[in-house]
């Protein structure tokens, strides 16, 4: 059997946390990679990149990232977030690379259709109608059962997720939901909505690593905000989860059926779950790794990074240890508080001082409009924590939080001087 090459091919998005992890983590592994980022077609053409492709046209892309990858071949293809996990799974299936089937990919990328494959394999998730984004939600909102929640089917970090208990906040909820769906460019006449009942409880979230559909738990991480709506924010993960082992356990046998429910059998999975008095029930299960910056905070075996862990995974690099470092670790996303413009943040080094804090980073810009959720696709920035107990990073987290300070500003509506009477509007 011939050789595999040390390379391999990224697919990413321009403006991912996740990137320059994983290229670090390539550069220590000692292999090449061949980032393909997803890119509106018209820039593409104009660029003439064959680095540069449009995701949202998964077919094309793969023919051009396929006419790239025979000239230089590479041992797996990985996406760095959601979005180009379709696509990856249709190139390696072309190439003969291991990698989830493509409908498998897809379905842990449509919560419709992860819905409808969770569903059939008798797991334990909320019941759901879909409805076409189209609709008029006053005629429906009667017949909901409530407290209920109405998502997107294709959008990720919470946009749009939003909990209504009454039939006004289910059509206030559903329109709001347009509007989002508007702005990102999607014709409502091709979408879907769904709505599910809500599920009380606490809520985890499990990262992974499927090897032949067999799923080793990398880490559970504990949600120790409550996230009972109406938007769906996440803000802190504390591992080592402080939930009963006989909990935990169920939790992990929970998320393997999931993704067997899917079709997902290799590579990084990142479960979400809300737990109550009846056990674990899925809510979401993507079939890639951990999101933002939190991946920073784990370490495995000898100092091995998550992306690492992932890129030899995929490759076929032997694995010392898939064990994580035995010590308590957190992250907090942290939450924009209000729209406006950020002006600045103090508190910084206040923050840092704090015992068991080992960074804060704000990747939001100055000078720029901050949009929260359920419209908004970012946080405000991240603080990391270390310490011997979970309770310890819980506390420091929290702490220097506490200490920073935002200076947010009202954005300024852009004025537009009236049209002279008898002239053309604009198209």
């Amino acid at each position: 059997m011939p050789r595999r090459p040390r390379r391999v091919a990224l697919l990413t998005t321009p403006t991912s946390y996740r990137t320059a992890a994983f290229l670090s983590a390539a550069e220590r592994a000692g292999l090449e990679t061949l980032v393909f980022t997803d890119t509106p077609t018209p820039l593409a053409q104009q660029w003439h990149s064959p680095f540069a492709v449009d995701f949202s046209r998964p077919e094309e892309a793969a023919d051009a990232i396929c006419a790239v990858l025979a000239e230089r071949p590479v041992a797996a293809v990985l996406p760095v977030d959601d979005s180009g996990t379709l696509l990856a799974a249709l190139v390696a299936t072309r190439l003969g690379l291991p990698q989830n089937d493509p409908e498998a990919a897809l379905a842990a990328r449509d919560k419709l259709i992860m819905r409808q494959r969770l569903h059939a394999g008798g797991l334990p998730i909320p019941s759901f109608t879909p409805y076409p984004a189209a609709l008029d939600p006053a005629t429906i909102a009667d017949q909901q059962p409530y407290p209920c929640v109405v998502k997107p089917t294709r959008l990720s970090g919470s946009r749009g997720v939003i909990r209504a208990d009454t039939p006004a906040d289910f059509v206030a909820a559903f329109q709001r939901l347009q509007r989002i769906l508007l702005a990102d460019g999607v014709a409502l006449d091709q979408a879907v909505v769904l709505v599910e009942t809500f599920i009380p409880g606490v809520e985890v979230a499990l990262e992974g690593l499927l090897t032949d559909g067999q799923l080793h738990v990398l880490a559970l991480f504990d949600k120790p905000d409550p996230l009972d709506g109406p938007f769906f924010e996440e803000t802190i993960y504390v591992t080592p989860s402080r939930l009963p082992p006989a909990t935990q356990q169920a939790i992990a046998a929970c998320t393997e059926r999931a993704a067997r429910s899917l079709g997902l059998r290799t590579g990084p999975v990142h479960a979400e779950l809300r737990v109550n008095e009846q056990g674990p029930w899925v809510i979401e299960l993507a079939g890639r790794s951990i999101g933002g910056l939190c991946s920073t905070i784990l370490e495995f075996g000898t100092g091995m990074t998550l992306e690492e862990l992932i890129l030899r995974h995929a490759v076929g690099d032997p694995i010392t240890s898939l064990d994580r470092r035995p010590d308590a670790v957190g992250v907090m996303m942290i939450p924009i508080p209000r729209a406006g413009i950020l002006r600045r943040v103090e508190g910084i080094p206040e923050a840092c001082a704090v015992p068991g804090i080992t960074g804060v980073e704000i990747t939001a810009k100055r000078n720029a409009p901050l949009v929260p959720l359920p419209e908004g696709a970012s946080y405000l920035g991240f603080i990391f924590a270390r310490a011997d107990t979970p309770d310890a990073v819980e506390a420091a987290l929290r702490e220097a939080h506490r200490r920073l300070r935002f200076h947010i500003s009202p954005e300024i509506p852009l004025l537009v001087a009236p049209t002279p009477a008898g002239a053309a509007r604009p198209a």
